[in-house]
């Protein structure tokens, strides 16, 4: 099912392959350590375009942990594309030094491309505004974890528009049996594409720009930072950049006891400090479930699980 196979967008995944991951995953995290040497002889190739932190060093960890070994590109003024080397000669090179790719860049669909140009599995660590596969794997082994999978209502704020994550997220979200609220300031909202896909498919959702408006209906708040190096105008950028900031109090006099807030990372300003420490805070678990899902999905990929 997974041998080989190329991890570029939640849309080629059905429920039930999607649900084997999490089962994978989930099995991984009960007993890490036995899976020590499990890909000992693989080499996973990053090639990361754009900054990274959870990513890059999940995959790293994740890989480690396998007994496997990593080799990175590196900074692409360190590399030959500097000296004028084509974007596709550098990825058909370094494909020939690794078993699988990890790769993030600015543009929408260079994932796709580099799968159809390489003979070894491309895994999409993130493309400009498109997807985002294994960020949402790991927000919904976070959900699993909490119980809110299944009839919930799911409220995702912010950056709607350009969050590759809500992208890959919304997806995944309509094989579930959950109701999804979007909450962004007008100019933020899902691509037309993507409002057209529900319509089709006949997913339940619902759209305001007043989080207090819907928040005492919400199980699960999934907030986004508004992404600055996304806006093709700055002053478009700063007109939105404080739309809105989950505080403590709002939750506290407001939300469900039990709401689960969930962020993909880095958070600047939209979520208050307070809540770092508080019950509804599992941002940071969500960091930790990654591992554990990268792990799933590399040993997938290289045939060491079924």
């Amino acid at each position: 099912m997974f041998k080989n196979r190329d991890i570029i967008s939640m849309a080629d995944f059905s429920r039930e392959e999607i649900d084997h991951i999490l089962d994978v995953a989930e099995m991984v995290e009960k007993n890490p350590t036995d899976y020590n040497n499990l890909l000992n002889n693989k080499i996973m190739a990053l090639l990361f375009f754009e900054p990274s932190t959870r990513t890059r060093m999940s995959f790293e960890s994740a890989m480690y942990r396998f007994g496997g070994k990593c080799i990175d590109l590196g900074p692409i003024d360190a590399s030959s594309l500097k000296k004028g080397e084509s974007f596709t000669d550098t990825i058909k090179v370094v494909s020939r030094y690794a078993d699988l790719m990890v790769i993030r860049h600015p543009a929408d669909g260079v994932a796709r491309y580099v799968s159809e140009i390489v003979d070894i599995p491309i895994i999409n660590g993130g493309d400009g505004t498109g997807q985002h596969p294994t960020q949402t794997l790991l927000d919904l082994f976070t959900l699993k974890k909490e119980n809110k999978l299944e009839r919930v209502n799911i409220g995702i704020v912010g950056d709607l528009k350009y969050s590759r994550t809500v992208h890959s997220l919304v997806y995944a979200l309509t094989l579930y049996d959950v109701e999804m609220t979007f909450i962004y300031p007008p100019s933020l909202r899902l691509p037309d594409g993507i409002i057209e896909y529900l319509v089709k498919n006949k997913i339940k959702y619902k759209e305001c720009n007043d989080i207090e408006e819907v928040i005492e209906d919400i199980d699960v708040l999934y907030v986004t930072r508004i992404q600055q190096e996304r806006f093709p105008d700055v002053s478009e950028y700063y007109a939105v950049s404080d739309s809105y900031k989950i505080t403590k109090n709002l939750l506290e006099s407001k939300a469900k006891d039990d709401l689960i807030l969930l962020h993909p990372l880095p958070k600047k300003n939209e979520i208050e400090k307070e809540l770092d420490e508080t019950h509804y805070a599992k941002y940071f678990l969500q960091v930790e479930y990654g591992i554990y899902v990268r792990m799933a999905l590399l040993g997938l990929i290289m045939g060491a699980f079924e």
